[in-house]
This record gives structure tokens, C-alpha cells and sequence, in this order.
């Protein structure tokens, strides 16, 4: 494999911009793209999106999909407030840290006098297919993708993704729910609708929005804002 990688960088193709064929590839492309970001120069957003690229995550393989962070902490209100820092989740912390309470809990049955069959912080991942496929349900290919997932049906309607504050208040609460975000909820309002019509035990089944957020595009406008503001950029 090396070596016909190497073949390929010789050929000088015109269209190819970059090769790696080093780790060390990675870690000079990562702090040319981070002197840009750094300068103003690329958004927030393409600056996760190109972290993603080098770390070998791709939109074409759902257990390697692109990983973004929850930006806001606030579902609740009825207008949002980009000015305030409390509107904003903590970036210092993985999401499974957030909550100092459930932390402690997960610390606590992580520890070998008190429990001696687990040996893990955390249950489940931040990513995973079937993350990126619950996220994705209202949308084909990710819809057949779901119910090849559950032997041929839909899941229970309560255990599919079906309300944003809800799944913010679990990935803070939630003992088995870490879920960081996908991409699409910077740039892509269709998913968060059933446009499609499925059968998915809730009525019109489309995704339960922030009272701050009109509709599914005034959701997806005002997070991307969220994204590339000041704050963000600071504690990214």
C-alpha cells in the first residue's frame, strides 16, 4: 500500500492536492490550517470539517462520520441570546463531563472496589452508525440503513430521535448517552423533517425544535450562528 501510495504522489496528478503518506503528513497539514483559522481566515465550521478529514472521518463510511460538538446550551428559551456566555456548552469538557453529578456516578462504578466488572468510564460512544443513522432516520439511504439496523421495522417510537431539547437533556443526563453532533445540524434542515412521510409512531414525526427556533431552517441558521460566533471561536 505504501508504496503505491508513494507511486501516486510521484505521478504529480494535477487534481490530487494532498497525500499522506506519513503521520507526520497529518501534523503539518494540521498547523497550516490552524495558522488560517487562527487568522481569521477559514470558518469554525470548515476548521472541525478539515480536523475530521486528517483524522480519516468520512461522510462515506457511517462508523468514521464527521463529528461535531454541541455549541448551545440553551433549548428552552423562547429567544436566544448569542451574547450571553450561558447560552453556550462548555467546550473545555468531553460531553460526558458536562454533568458533574452523573460523572462522579460513572467515576464511582468505574472503581474497582466498589464494582469489579466495570472497567470503562463511559458506555457508549460520542459517534457511532447508529448515532449518525438516528440522527439521519427522516432521510434516505439512512432511513433502509435503520431498518436493516432493527431486523426489517422501525425502532420504538420513544427511542428514535424525535425532539432536540430532549436529546440535549439526555446527553447531559443520560448514564448511556454521550452523542456529540453530525454536520448537518450546521447546514442541512431537511433531516430535522418527515418530509418522507415515514411511520414513525409520532403523528407528522418531523423533530422538536427549540422555542427559540420558527422552523427547521431557522434552527439550522441560528446554530450555524452559534458556531461562528466570538465565543466559539475563543473556546474552540
Amino acid at each position: 500500500r505504501s508504496k503505491v501510495i508513494s507511486n501516486l504522489k510521484n505521478c504529480k496528478l494535477p487534481n490530487i492536492g494532498y497525500f499522506q503518506t506519513s503521520p507526520s503528513d497529518n501534523r503539518t497539514e494540521l498547523k497550516r490550517f490552524m495558522k488560517k483559522w487562527q487568522k481569521g481566515k477559514i470558518s469554525n465550521f470548515d476548521y472541525l470539517m478539515i480536523l475530521n478529514i486528517l483524522s480519516g472521518r468520512t461522510y462515506n463510511d457511517t462508523s468514521q462520520y464527521p463529528v461535531f460538538p454541541w455549541i448551545l446550551a440553551d433549548y428552552t428559551s423562547e429567544v436566544l441570546d448569542l451574547s450571553n456566555p450561558k447560552s453556550f456548552r462548555d467546550l473545555s469538557v468531553p460531553i460526558g463531563a458536562l454533568d458533574q453529578s452523573r460523572l462522579d456516578y460513572m467515576k464511582e462504578k468505574m472503581d474497582p472496589d466498589v464494582n469489579s466488572e466495570t472497567h470503562y468510564l463511559y458506555g457508549s460512544f460520542y459517534s457511532s452508525s447508529a448515532v449518525v443513522i438516528g440522527y439521519m432516520i427522516r432521510v434516505e439511504p439512512f432511513t433502509s440503513l435503520h431498518i436493516q439496523l432493527q431486523s426489517g421495522r422501525f425502532d420504538l417510537s420513544d427511542r428514535l430521535f424525535h425532539s432536540i431539547p430532549q436529546a440535549w437533556k439526555s446527553v447531559q443526563k443520560n448514564s448511556m448517552d454521550f452523542r456529540e453532533l453530525i454536520p448537518e445540524f450546521f447546514y442541512f434542515p431537511d433531516f430535522l423533517e418527515n418530509k418522507n412521510k415515514f411511520d414513525l409512531g409520532r403523528g407528522e414525526s418531523n423533530v422538536e425544535l427549540p422555542r427559540w427556533a420558527n422552523s427547521a431552517t431557522d434552527f439550522i441558521m441560528k446554530n450555524r450562528a452559534a458556531l461562528e460566533s466570538d465565543f466559539v471561536s475563543i473556546h474552540l
